[in-house]
This record gives structure tokens, sequence and C-alpha cells, in this order.
């Protein structure tokens, strides 16, 4: 399916020239808060004490807030449904992420077989409808394959954090690099030659 027969109110408005937002989306664990590496796989945190924000971070989304994109989380948490994280905590750690950085929104998908959960691009889509994104000129980073499917599936440029896991490689990012700080760099870059 495309995303204009999805979401179909969107093709309009790319036509008819609405003025849409550039949007960077985030995946949280990994990207922009620590998480616990264990035999190759990350494991996100359980505990809001255990919050730890990347370096470089704040300044990273500061720097696109400040040349215009809208910045937006798109996390999987299977971990409530599994049981080893209460949905309250997870929504403590967001809360506490949004006001620290500045955020635009954190959209969270709890349910692996829903059409938010990445791969699939729901979170995406739904953000995009909700905020009249601009995919195409859009980005989407993260550090794991089913990130990096996501923005694919969605029509954004795709930009792979590379931590080393022990786990399926994403399908052809358009970019990889190996921090959050770098790839706000590579964005910003790109959009000065746009």
């Amino acid at each position: 399916m495309t995303i204009a027969y999805l979401f179909p109110a969107l093709k309009v408005q790319q036509e008819i020239g609405i003025f849409m937002q550039r949007c960077v989306y985030l995946d949280r664990d990994g990207v922009i808060t620590r998480t616990d590496v264990r035999d190759g796989k990350p494991y996100a945190i359980t505990a809001f004490e255990d919050l730890d924000i990347l370096d470089g971070v704040a300044d990273a989304i500061g720097k696109l807030k400040e040349a215009g994109y809208m910045m937006i989380v798109v996390s999987n948490q299977p971990d409530v449904a599994a049981g080893k994280v209460s949905r309250d905590v997870v929504e403590t750690i967001n809360a506490d992420l949004m006001k620290k950085l500045g955020l635009d929104e954190i959209k969270t998908c709890y349910d692996s077989t829903a059409p938010c959960y990445k791969p699939k691009p729901g979170m995406l889509m739904e953000a995009a409808k909700d905020h009249d994104v601009d995919l195409e000129h859009s980005y989407m980073v993260g550090d794991r394959w089913r990130d990096i499917g996501a923005g694919k599936a969605a029509g954004c440029m795709t930009i792979f954090i590379d931590k080393g896991y022990s786990e399926q490689a994403p399908d052809h990012p358009d970019h990889i690099v190996g921090a959050l700080p770098e790839a706000v760099e590579l964005i910003l870059s790109i959009g000065e030659q746009a």
C-alpha cells in the first residue's frame, strides 16, 4: 500500500501546496537515551532512575529546532506487555525527556502486532497527519533495523546510528553515522544544499 492510499489527506495537502513541516523522527532507546547492551543486544531501561541522556543529544536537538525542524520521538516499548516495565515508568521517562529536550511529541507503541509498531510506519504517519509533516523532506534516525524500516516505509530519508549490535542489519539506510550529533550535522549540511 502507498502512503497516499493510507493517508490521502497528506497527498492532497502536498498537491495543493499547503505549507508542511520538516521533521526529524528519533528513536528513543540507544539514540537519545543510554541502553544496557548485553551480548550485543540493546535493552531499554526499566526504571526512571536509570534514565541517562546520551552526550551531545540536548545540543544536537537544539540545533535542529533552531533550524526549524520538528522533533518527534517514535518508540516501540514491548517490555510493557512483557511485564518488564510499567506503562507509568515509560510515560514518566517520556515526560522528563519532553521537558529536558524540548521535543514536540513522543509517540509510543506498546503492541508488537499493531500498525504503530516499527518497522511499520504507523507512528510516523500519524504524527505527519497531526502536525502537517512533509515526509519526503523529513528524516528517521535510529539505531536498529526496525527504525530504518519504518522511515523507509513512511518515505523519509533514513539515518542509521551504527552501534555494532549483534542483530539484523538495516536494509540500505540512506546514511550511516556513529551518534546523534553526527546525524544532526549531516541533516544540517543536506539542508544547506537544498
